[in-house]
């Protein structure tokens, strides 16, 4: 068979917030671009991660639970290191867009711990 190489998602991080109450801690707002049928292989986030879905339909397992269906308004959150399986867009036509804050290290980065 052919192997069919996915589009892959684009992190445009828009603010990057420094906790004075948190020392070595900030708060990085970012807008996450699912183009059709991308696709993010495992990974954790060096802090916890609150994600909502702006549009779209997107697919998402954490841990190796069970994966959950999102759509326009709905939310996950990912603890610190939480293995993230994966994370799709459900739909081969439409693109997905997802508001992601992480509450990571100091320098707004890095955001993503690739699973190797």
């Amino acid at each position: 068979g052919i192997d069919v190489v996915r589009p892959a998602t684009e992190v445009r991080p828009i603010a990057c917030n420094a906790r004075q109450k948190l020392p070595g801690k900030s708060v990085v707002t970012a807008i996450v671009h699912f183009p059709p049928n991308a696709y993010t292989a495992a990974h954790r986030h060096p802090g916890s991660v609150v994600a909502v879905v702006m549009s779209g339909i997107l697919r998402s397992q954490l841990n190796s639970g069970a994966i959950g269906t999102y759509t326009t308004h709905q939310t996950w959150f990912e603890p610190s290191v939480a293995l993230h399986n994966f994370v799709e867009n459900a739909s081969a036509a439409e693109s997905a867009d997802l508001l992601a804050t992480f509450v990571g290290d100091e320098n707004c980065g890095p955001l993503v711990i690739p699973e190797l």
